[in-house]
């Protein structure tokens, strides 16, 4: 079972730029993103989320799992 948009931006609500998100990938690739901020949903429909100068667009779908610490 892949995870969805909407199951992800729950998820990430937690986000609020205290903490840092680890994501595995299915393919074994992984990205950190520290004091992650979760970014309003925008008319895209995209999950994205930023550390305050870059923006990570998040492919749902290809997420393994999530760590936020």
């Amino acid at each position: 079972m892949s995870m969805t948009h909407d199951t992800l931006r729950l998820a990430f609500r937690e986000l609020n730029g205290q903490r840092d998100l680890r994501i595995e990938f299915d393919h074994a690739s992984s990205c950190i993103v520290k004091r992650a901020m979760l970014i309003p949903a925008e008319a895209d429909g995209l999950v994205k989320v930023t550390d305050g100068s870059h923006v990570y667009i998040v492919d749902a779908e290809r997420v393994a799992w999530i760590e936020i610490g």
